[in-house]
C-alpha cells in the first residue's frame, strides 16, 4: 500500500516540529491562506454562473478597471484575516493604503501582503488565474506602520502563491525549499504533490507580451531575437509560451525550466509588475527553488523599496537564462 500523501497541515506541522521556538502562529497563518484559496477557487468554478464576471465600473489604485472577481478575492482575504489574531497588518495590491486593524483586538506577528487575483483579464475566458502572498515579521508593539511595510525581498519571513487552473494549487517557500500542494476539491484537503521543487538551470520556453516589443530598448529586442535563432548547441529557438497570468506562467517555468520577462519600456523604464505584491514574492519561491529573479541590473530581492505600490522591471526563471538576459540587456551581449 502507498503511503497517504502529507496534507498542508501535516507538513506545516511537522516542519514546526524542527523550530523549536515555534509558536503555531505561522502554521495557523499558512492554513488560513489555504481557506482563503479555496474560496476563490469555488468563486471562479461558478463565476459564469452567478453574474460575477465583468467589471465593477471602478478603478484601483494602479489604474487599472476593477473587475468584479478582483473585489470578491480581495474581500476574501480581509473576511479571513482582519479579524483572525493572526495578522498584525494587511496590505492588498487593490487597495492604496493598508488594512485598518482595530487596536483594541487580538493580531499576530505577521504582516501580509497580496495581490487577491493576478491575472483577472482571464476572468471571462476562463484561463488561470492566481493569488500572490508574502509574509513579513513585526517583531515590534502595537500594529505597525506603513513604512514598516516596505521592505527589501530579503526580510521576507515566508512567500508563495495559488494558481486556479485544471486544478488548484498552493506553492510556498518559508526558506527551506519550495513545496507545491494540490487541493483535493472533493474533500476540502491541499495535499503534497510536488516536494522540494527545483527549477532546471536552463530551459527552452520563454514567456513574454511580445506585443510590447515596440516599447522595449533595442537590447531587449535583441535578447529575443537571440531567442528565437535557430541553434541546436545552445538548444534555440525557445519556444513562446504566454498565458496573461503572472503566476500561470512563472509556474509553468519554476517546474520545467526558461524564463518570464516583463522588462522595462523605453517610457516606462520603472516596469509594470509591483515590488512588494508580485516580483519579491515570486523571486523568493524562484530563488529558493535555484532560480534566479532581476531587473536586468540587479538582483529583485536586494532592491531597497520607496513606497508600497512600487513598480520594476522582472526577468525570473532558470539561472542560466536569466542570466544571459542580464547580458544583453547591459549590452554586454
Amino acid at each position: 500500500m502507498k503511503p497517504f500523501p502529507s496534507t498542508l497541515t501535516r507538513h506545516i506541522i511537522h516542519t514546526q516540529a524542527t523550530h523549536p521556538g515555534a509558536t503555531g502562529e505561522f502554521s495557523a497563518l499558512m492554513a488560513q491562506i489555504g481557506l482563503v484559496g479555496k474560496m476563490i477557487a469555488n468563486d471562479l468554478r461558478r463565476a459564469g454562473l452567478i453574474n460575477i464576471l465583468g467589471t465593477t465600473g471602478e478603478t484601483n489604485v494602479q489604474g487599472e478597471a476593477v473587475k468584479k472577481l478582483d473585489e470578491i478575492a480581495n474581500e476574501s482575504f480581509l473576511k479571513v484575516f482582519q479579524y483572525s489574531g493572526l495578522v498584525c497588518a494587511l496590505a492588498s495590491e487593490e487597495m492604496e493604503k493598508p488594512v485598518h486593524l482595530p487596536e483594541n483586538w487580538p493580531h499576530g506577528k505577521y504582516m501580509l501582503l497580496f495581490d487577491p487575483l493576478d491575472g483577472s483579464s482571464n476572468t471571462d475566458v476562463n484561463m488561470p488565474l492566481g493569488t500572490i502572498f508574502s509574509i513579513l515579521r513585526h517583531d515590534g508593539k502595537g500594529l505597525p506602520s506603513e513604512p514598516e511595510l516596505i521592505r527589501k525581498g530579503t526580510k521576507q519571513e515566508a512567500a508563495g502563491y495559488l494558481m486556479y487552473g485544471s486544478s488548484t494549487m498552493l506553492v510556498f517557500t518559508a526558506g527551506h525549499g519550495v513545496h507545491g500542494f494540490t487541493l483535493d476539491p472533493g474533500i476540502g484537503e491541499y495535499y503534497l504533490s510536488h516536494e522540494n521543487i527545483q527549477i532546471p538551470d536552463k530551459g527552452q520556453v520563454y514567456a513574454v507580451n511580445e506585443g510590447n516589443a515596440k516599447k522595449w530598448p533595442d537590447n531587449t529586442r535583441k535578447f529575443l531575437e537571440h531567442l528565437k535563432a535557430k541553434d541546436k548547441q545552445t538548444g534555440r529557438p525557445y519556444s513562446a509560451r504566454y498565458s496573461g497570468c503572472l503566476v500561470a506562467d512563472v509556474h509553468r517555468v519554476l517546474l520545467g525550466g526558461g524564463l518570464y520577462l516583463y522588462p522595462a519600456e523605453v517610457d516606462k523604464p520603472e516596469g509594470k509588475l509591483r515590488l512588494l505584491y508580485e516580483a519579491n514574492p515570486l523571486a523568493m519561491v524562484v530563488e529558493q527553488a535555484g532560480g534566479k529573479a532581476s531587473t536586468g541590473t540587479m538582483r529583485i530581492l536586494d532592491i531597497e523599496p520607496k513606497s508600497l505600490h512600487q513598480r520594476v522591471p522582472l526577468l525570473i526563471g532558470s539561472k542560466n537564462d536569466v542570466t544571459l538576459a542580464e547580458d544583453f540587456i547591459q549590452g554586454k551581449r
